[in-house]
């Protein structure tokens, strides 16, 4: 019960603030540019998405349905990844950075298109290099990190084509941080 009540008290004190706490503007500036640079290497799109804590009615979930964390986590990572439309690009190739500050998780969601060609194990590597700075308080090189990481599965799956025939393919998706 003091578990359950810690974990309420975690998701309603922690919110956008937080978010901007963990992600300045400064660095929220930097991984723009980033996403940016990434994107001109291949076709895919990548959002960052940073949340303080949970909705009410994922809390709920949890204690009113005994839904394991884990899957709330892993929930909402989904609806963001819904919600910010990454699932909407041309060659369903969008891949979200989901990180839960209230929960210390991490979520790395990527559409179909992108999912077909890779195997959970890079997705798990990603998230276990990213999970590592962040235990360390290393915000952003575990972003940063996470960002190349992702681009080179982008760029290994879907270049940009270099060879002057075609134009880059053209920006779906801000690339800005979002931080909820």
């Amino acid at each position: 019960m003091l578990q359950t009540l810690t974990r309420l008290i975690r998701h309603r004190w922690l919110d956008h603030t937080d978010a901007r706490r963990a992600v300045p503007a400064p660095l929220a500036e930097q991984l723009r540019r980033r996403v940016a640079a990434s994107e001109q290497r291949h076709s895919g799109e990548v959002r960052i998405c940073v949340e303080g804590g949970l909705p009410t009615s994922y809390l709920w979930r949890h204690l009113r349905d005994g839904v394991p964390m884990q899957h709330i986590v892993r929930q909402r990572a989904l609806m963001m990844f819904a919600k910010l439309r990454v699932w909407d690009t041309h060659d369903n190739n969008g891949v979200l950075i989901y990180l839960l500050l209230a929960e210390n998780a991490i979520e790395l969601v990527a559409d179909r298109g992108v999912a077909r060609h890779v195997e959970p194990a890079v997705w798990q590597a990603v998230v276990a290099h990213l999970g590592e700075e962040l235990r360390q308080g290393h915000f952003e090189e575990g972003l940063t990190r996470a960002l190349e990481e992702v681009s080179a599965v982008l760029v290994a799956h879907f270049p940009q084509a270099d060879d002057g025939t075609a134009p880059p393919a053209p920006n779906q998706l801000p690339d800005e941080p979002v931080l909820r």
